[in-house]
């Protein structure tokens, strides 16, 4: 598809596809800019996918889904209290409230710049550095590409022909699901899975994959599926290979992976929660001569350039790290690189992640197997410590749950942490920040002062420990009841 006449493009300083994290980079550029001219472009509603369908209108439930769960456990502490009611229409419907409102007050900034000229279109390339936008054709030479993901659909017999939920469509729910089977073993699936048991729901989960969070430590994943299953059905190994509509149920029909043998679950709704792919389709471009992965990621050098000079993809279009968090780092990295004409290369070193289940699981760095491969299992050490043997673990009643870290044994740098227990996402941050340090010495935990008795003790009695990857597996088995292997 080539531009007949180049004179009708309409020329900007930077063209930004996306309203999410690129808009970190649009208002520092035109901060520093006042004059420059900007079309900032997305199909969707403006705000990205982490705001608008994402990891913010998911926490908003999901808080009151903790709430439910901190009430329901109040009995073990001589408490007693009853949930009367969970209006499942007010949680959703203030979810909403909340989501629209940002997203509002997100256009009308977009709408009201001088300097910007907002397209709510479909963009795709005609040529390079070049876009047709609706029936706009325009063109920069620095080009932002944050277009996100797409929800990765499984070929199932099927289910083209019912109604099924997603992470986007379960956001428009008024009406609880007396049932819900969910499609899929990852972090969507564990989330959405606590916020249905949470509100009412009898809630399957069913996986392909040998543990639930297959991309946890193994005995993480082994801790949360013995969590979850105190309040929904947890099956792994079982690929789902058809659905249909039966007596007013939706079927799910599986056959386990490790024996061969089928079965099947009904529910009044199923919820497909098994990952996202890339959207870079939809942009074309290889006409702009941006290559792409052979899973269809914008493939990107280490300072987040295309193979096109000028253009720059990052966020979950490059498929590196799909997190909001990611995406904002890396559009620092872009701004350096793209606006001041700097050299600078992403880190992804220690990337931290988190999963808002009951308990949250958070993770940052190496797996241990991830680090005996480079390191060798002989010269890495494993910190460990159980919450319910801290003061404040004990006072939580916290069981099953623990704090894992990787070192190198020959310094105690952190090569990686895991945890698994309350507050998990704020005592990894502990971890992450201190392996943006220049040595990300595990002896700066253990030696700090830590508030006691506070959860951040279980962090620091972690890092003072250190044994060998044998021994460590070897305590794993004698401390938990049954072992974990």
């Amino acid at each position: 598809m080539k531009l007949q006449n180049k004179r009708k493009a309409k020329e900007y300083d930077i063209i930004a596809v996306g309203t999410g994290s690129a808009m970190n980079i649009v208002t520092a550029y035109l901060e520093n800019n006042p004059e420059a001219r900007v079309a900032v472009i997305d199909k969707d509603e403006p705000g990205g996918i982490c705001l608008t369908r994402g990891c913010i209108p998911s926490k908003l439930l999901l808080y009151p889904a903790e709430v439910v769960a901190t009430i329901d456990s109040a009995k073990a502490f001589g408490i007693s209290a009853n949930i009367q009611k969970i209006d499942f229409a007010s949680v959703m419907g203030r979810m909403r409230d909340i989501i629209d409102s940002e997203i509002g007050s997100i256009r009308k900034g977009l709408t009201s710049s001088p300097n910007v000229d907002y397209y709510h279109e479909v963009a795709e390339f005609v040529e390079p550095y070049t876009m047709k936008v609706g029936e706009h054709t325009i063109r920069a030479s620095t080009i932002l590409l944050c277009t996100g993901s797409a929800i990765a659909i499984p070929n199932i017999k099927g289910l083209e022909s019912i109604n099924y939920l997603t992470s986007d469509s379960v956001l428009l729910l008024k009406k609880l699901p007396s049932s819900v089977c969910i499609v899929g073993g990852g972090y969507i699936a564990a989330e959405y899975g606590h916020f249905f048991s949470s509100m009412g729901s009898e809630v399957t989960v069913i996986g392909r994959n040998r543990r639930i969070l297959p991309g946890e430590e193994p005995e993480v994943s082994e801790l949360a599926r013995r969590n979850l299953s105190g309040r929904m059905r947890v099956m792994t190994n079982c690929e789902v290979t058809a659905v249909a509509v039966e007596n007013g149920l939706k079927r799910i029909e599986y056959t386990n992976r490790l024996d061969k043998s089928t079965g099947n679950v009904s529910a009044e709704e199923i919820m497909i929660a098994s990952g996202r792919r890339s959207n870079s389709r939809i942009l074309h471009p290889e006409r702009s001569g941006i290559e792409t992965t052979p899973e269809g990621w914008i493939r990107v050098n280490e300072y987040l350039e295309t193979t096109q000079p000028g253009i720059w993809a990052f966020g979950d279009a490059n498929g590196k790290h799909l997190f909001k968090h990611v995406a904002n780092y890396e559009s620092i990295i872009v701004y350096y690189n793209a606006i001041l004409g700097r050299k600078i290369s992403a880190d992804y070193h220690a990337v931290p992640h988190a999963v808002f289940t009951m308990p949250e699981v958070a993770g940052v760095g190496m797996s241990e197997s991830e680090a005996a491969t480079v390191h060798g299992k002989e010269n890495i050490l494993v910190g460990f410590k159980k919450y319910e043997d801290t003061a404040k673990g004990q006072a939580m009643n916290v069981h099953d749950c623990l704090v894992k870290i990787i070192m190198l044994a020959s310094d105690r740098s952190i090569l990686g942490a895991h945890i698994i227990g309350p507050q998990a996402s704020v005592l990894i941050q502990e971890v992450a920040n201190l392996m943006y340090t220049s040595h990300g010495n595990a002896d700066t935990i253990s030696q700090a002062m830590h508030i006691h008795p506070s959860l951040t003790e279980v962090v620091q009695r972690a890092a003072q420990s250190h044994t060998s990857v044998d021994e460590y597996h070897r305590l794993l088995s004698a401390t938990f009841s049954p072992p974990l292997v």
